[in-house]
């Protein structure tokens, strides 16, 4: 049988039968094909359809005004609610009578500036429709409580308004004062009423936990004033889901602990004694072994943060890179995701394989086969993953690197950024596009908890003497590119070798470490040219000053 409820009154049966049973009790329903069903709740049960002439003499004809059929609507919602009648019958929520006894469509009032009232009906299961508009309304509820008092509460629906008005009258005895908006997406009633608002003490926001619901908070709050706004979060999605399941005790604890309203960046004690708890857990990953120095002055890697490598042409950044790679791989059971611009998948297989094996790919070719085993034990369990980027970038930098974080790598190799810069900065250039890319690399980083290791060239040197490619040491100014790049990357570490004299001594300097404050010399590598690794170099002392 249809829900469409339009009108109880006398059953004619019932009216022929006479004794008590003379009340309007025959409720009547339209179906969509536009007749009139009849239901009886004196003891008839379902008439059927019902023709106009039948119901002469008792009520006329059925009537299908909207605010004369709500009228005659008993108080009261859905039981699943939890929701007392009183708690209903104060706002004046009233429901339709289903032919099985159940309770249908709800129907909630608002008070219009005018005098009258529209009403928003909740359709079963969740459709929505409103009589009299939502123009120039006040806020559900707002027109039974006075202006002024301590505080007032703000939800995003009216059947939490509901579920914390039963929170107050079971903890109480009395509701306290709550509205809601009339959707999450509708703050001008708000607007149109603020000095009903700002007339209480304290506002208390209570918008749901979805993303529609944290954008009316933050328009609630500007519209209001920060200072009067505090904060309700339950441990679910809103205030009504919360007293259906963990009762009115729940309800009234979130309400209790709502907290200062906090614009976004701004944090309070609470919120800086959490970083500070959410910092002391950060665990530093050293380097491998023969990075000593290194460690010594930086602690090692840290999820959440950049590491930039910087030097000049040929002095080992990518050799570095590749041995931190392996000794991931080796000490971890981590995933690691590599961006290589200036080599090609291929190139970076082959290396690594040829590292596996203690053989220098730049003095000897090695077969497939030979290969194969090294390949396995490097890429057999999908523990690299490498981009094929076929000599430029077609997609966004932050969607490559998202992916490579979403399926698990927690460390992300990019070497280097000037190629990112010039081809994946989404049509920006200069100093925009080198922001841009460092803003997209650290949101990657702090979304995912995840390392990343940046490889950046240098500037062309204009000063007199050794240029970088002899061995002369960069400084934090020699960085290509804007500002950004040092002010982002937590740590920088600079490489100098002589290439041009072909020493296989790499010298390290820390010129950056935001987590230890300690700069300076980081000891030497040392090139092994049988192995094709890297060694512990000569101690500092022994090397000339830089």
């Amino acid at each position: 049988m249809s829900n469409n409820f339009l009108k109880k009154i006398p059953c004619p049966k019932c009216r022929e039968e006479g004794g008590d049973r003379k009340g309007d009790n025959l409720a009547l329903y339209r179906e969509n094909d536009g007749r009139v069903k009849g239901y009886c709740w004196g003891g008839h049960a379902d008439l059927g359809y019902v023709e106009e002439e039948e119901v002469k003499g008792y009520q006329k004809q059925v009537v299908e005004d909207f605010d004369e059929v709500v009228g005659d609507l008993p108080h009261g919602t859905h039981r699943g609610r939890k929701v007392s009648d009183e708690v209903a019958k104060f706002f004046d929520v009233q429901h339709e009578v289903n032919p099985d006894g159940t309770r249908g469509n709800i129907y909630y009032p608002y008070t219009r500036k005018d005098g009258g009232v529209s009403k928003k009906v909740r359709m079963v299961p969740k459709d929505f429709r409103v009589q009299g508009g939502l123009k120039d309304v006040h806020l559900f509820g707002q027109s039974l409580f006075p202006e002024g008092g301590r505080k007032v509460i703000i939800v995003e629906g009216e059947e939490d308004a509901l579920a914390v008005a039963e929170a107050h009258q079971q903890h109480y005895g009395k509701i306290y004062p709550v509205v809601s908006l009339p959707s999450a997406g509708n703050v001008k009633p708000v607007a149109e009423n603020i000095k009903w608002v700002q007339s209480f003490n304290e506002v208390i926001l209570w918008t749901d936990t979805d993303e529609a619901g944290q954008k009316a908070q933050k328009e609630l709050a500007k519209i209001i004033g920060y200072h009067k706004c505090k904060v309700a979060a339950g441990k679910l999605k809103d205030a009504s889901d919360l007293l259906t399941t963990s009762g009115y005790k729940a309800v009234m604890e979130a309400v209790w602990n709502a907290s200062q309203y906090n614009p976004q960046g701004i944090l309070t004690s609470k919120e800086l004694w959490k970083s500070l708890e959410e910092d002391q857990n950060i665990v530093s990953v050293p380097y491998p072994p023969i990075f000593r120095g290194l460690n010594d002055k930086t602690k090692g890697m840290r999820f959440g943060e950049i590491s930039l490598f910087t030097s000049g042409t040929g002095a080992g950044k990518s050799s570095m890179m590749r041995e931190i790679m392996m000794h991931i791989l080796e000490n971890t059971e981590d995933k690691v995701g590599v961006i290589s611009l200036e080599e090609s998948p291929s190139e970076t297989v082959r290396k690594l394989c040829m590292m596996k094996l203690m053989r220098n790919p730049g003095n000897e070719e090695l077969s497939l086969t030979e290969l194969q085993e090294p390949f396995q034990q490097v890429f057999g369990e999908d523990r690299v993953v490498v981009l094929d980027h076929q000599g430029a970038i077609t997609e966004s930098i932050t969607s490559q690197l998202n992916y490579m974080a979403a399926i698990g790598c927690k460390y992300l190799f990019v070497d280097h950024i000037t190629i990112l810069v010039s081809e994946g900065a989404e049509g920006l250039t200069g100093n925009e596009a080198t922001d841009k890319v460092m803003n997209d690399l650290l949101k990657v980083a702090k979304t995912h908890n995840v390392w990343i290791g940046l490889v950046s060239h240098l500037r062309k040197s204009d000063k007199v003497g050794k240029s970088f490619e002899q061995g002369n040491m960069p400084s934090l100014d020699d960085i290509r590119g804007s500002g950004s790049i040092k002010q982002i990357a937590m740590d920088i570490i600079a490489f100098a070798r002589n290439s041009e004299e072909g020493e296989n001594t790499v010298k390290l300097k820390v010129l950056k470490c935001r987590k230890t404050g300690k700069t300076g010399p980081a000891g030497s590598l040392l090139f092994d040219d049988n192995t094709g690794r890297m060694l512990v170099g000569p101690e500092m002392e022994e090397l000339d000053e830089f």
